[in-house]
């Protein structure tokens, strides 16, 4: 684990934004085509809209969700409609996001589809992540129905899960898959953010799920 502090939030999403469109270069040049994988929530939203100004060859870019809320896609919880709002706008609107919801079915009866939508991209070249304070990352959360076998290393691509104390079913990525990126970075805000990912460190992943991707990850911190 890598470490980074930033003074403020603003400088926190300035230079993250500068280092996720770094790393897409380096993957273009790898690559005709890179996956860049992003976290729904309210952190990720100011860096959003500085990456989406960046000029990229954003046309060669896929954007995959790390995880999604089971509601429609217009909903204010839905984080297809956060990121269509805050990161496909500008230049980055020539990108194509790999649909991570389907309308009109459960999603168990949508995993099939969406899995085969998501398999041929992959592996992630560049991933970016959220953590919350109980230390689950993308919908893998603590003490969840399925989680063990989502951290497992033969997790399928992705994973339903309905997390207690959650009002929506979720899918998400396996702890396998988001291993795998290319360059992983994780974004957190606040001391008990802080606190809970120093804690974790020293936590097998099924009490902190975020600790099944640390040995790998670069922390971006702000207070």
């Amino acid at each position: 684990m890598t470490f980074h502090e930033y003074p403020d939030l603003d400088m926190l999403a300035l230079r993250l934004a500068d280092r996720l469109a770094s790393n897409l270069r380096q993957a273009l040049e790898r690559t005709e085509t890179v996956l860049f994988v992003v976290p729904g929530g309210t952190t990720p939203g100011p860096i959003f809209d500085t990456l989406s100004a960046v000029d990229l060859e954003w046309a060669r870019v896929r954007v995959l969700l790390s995880d999604e809320r089971w509601v429609p896609e217009d909903d204010p919880r839905s984080n297809t409609k956060l990121v269509r709002e805050r990161l496909l706008t500008g230049r980055a609107a020539a990108a194509q996001m790999v649909p991570l919801h389907e309308e009109g079915l459960t999603p168990h009866a949508a995993l099939e589809k969406l899995t085969e939508g998501v398999e041929p991209a992959l592996p992630i070249d560049v991933c970016l992540l959220g953590m919350g304070a109980d230390m689950h990352t993308a919908s893998l959360f603590p003490g969840a129905p399925g989680l063990s076998a989502a951290l497992g290393p033969e997790a399928p691509v992705l994973t339903v899960q309905v997390p207690e104390g959650q009002p929506e079913t979720r899918i998400s990525l396996s702890a396998r898959v988001l291993r795998d990126a290319v360059a992983l970075h994780v974004v957190i805000t606040g001391a008990a953010k802080k606190e809970a990912v120093e804690r974790a460190v020293h936590l097998p992943p099924e009490e902190a799920p975020i600790a099944a991707l640390l040995d790998r990850a670069d922390i971006h911190w702000a207070e």
